[in-house]
């Protein structure tokens, strides 16, 4: 249960910096960048990538499964076609 915590604690951290860097993308523009030289989109890519790292760990130590992870996937793309615009 210590490692299960671990992950769930870095996967909490991980998703409070892509919310950071979701705000710089509309405040600043996602293609903008800093003095490092590095866009917003760089940086969220990072991040997303730093949070897949985590969720696969989840699945590899048996807390989630990708099948279940599918499906949610699936339901959360039918409540977009009904509630938002992005399928429009």
């Amino acid at each position: 249960m210590e490692k299960i915590n671990e992950i769930l604690n870095i996967l909490q951290e991980e998703c409070a910096e892509v919310i950071q860097v979701i705000s710089k993308c509309r405040r600043f523009g996602i293609d903008n960048s800093h003095k490092d030289g590095i866009t917003q989109r760089q940086k969220l890519t990072q991040e997303i990538g730093d949070v897949s790292a985590m969720i696969s760990l989840l699945i590899d130590h048996g807390v989630v499964s990708v099948e279940d992870i599918e499906t949610a996937e699936q339901a959360k793309f039918a409540k977009l076609k009904l509630w938002s615009n992005i399928y429009n």
